[in-house]
């Protein structure tokens, strides 16, 4: 039987975890599953990986790299940057309606990253990671577009992010086609605004 190098077997058993969390749940995913999924020992994942919670970092980082890579792919080269946010914010929200089960996925594995002390961590550096593609991409069609930013791109991607998982987390307890535009319209809107300084801040009354 041909050797198969550790760099070679990762991408197989981010893919078999994938193929296994998606269909049966994150709680599923134990290396024992996983390792049974791709038909190997389950020694080849520890020897792959280490630790299941570094695989699970990898299927995080996997799945959050192909929704880049999407949205970077639709970012137009010749439109302002309304037109722009519009523009990746739509791409961004077609996997979700076309790909529904990696971001229930990634959300899985969000959740479970909150109650497991040793996957903190992991999720503190997705998030930090996402973040900041996230203010990247935001930079680049301000200055592709020559738009002064108002606020800072970091700013812009906080409230970006925290917008669409919200809408994201409602379309896949109930999707309504309606609200969601509604809802994408808005926070295309906000952002825009955020980031043209034309988005006044609101005092909020004691807690």
């Amino acid at each position: 039987m041909a050797h198969v190098t550790a760099a070679e077997r990762r991408p197989q058993l981010i893919e078999a975890a994938i193929a296994l969390m998606t269909r049966e749940g994150v709680a599923a995913g134990s290396t024992r599953a996983i390792a049974a999924e791709l038909g190997v020992a389950q020694a080849t994942v520890h020897y792959t990986f280490g630790t299941k919670e570094d695989l699970y970092r990898a299927v995080m980082e996997r799945l959050t790299g192909d929704l880049v890579a999407h949205v970077k792919e639709s970012a137009p080269g010749d439109a302002g940057f309304a037109e722009s946010i519009a523009a990746m914010t739509a791409a961004l929200w077609r996997t979700v309606r076309e790909q529904p089960e990696s971001h229930q996925l990634l959300t899985e594995l969000s959740m479970l990253a909150l109650r497991t002390p040793n996957l903190r961590e992991v999720l503190e550096t997705h998030n930090r990671e996402v973040t900041a593609v996230t203010a990247r991409l935001v930079a680049e069609a301000a200055e592709r577009t020559g738009q002064r930013l108002a606020a800072p791109a970091t700013a812009v991607a906080n409230h970006f992010l925290a917008s669409f998982d919200g809408l994201t987390l409602q379309h896949l307890a109930l999707p309504d086609e309606e609200a969601e535009r509604i809802g994408l319209q808005t926070l295309v809107s906000s952002v825009v605004a955020l980031a043209d300084g034309t988005l006044k801040p609101v005092t909020l009354p004691e807690a």
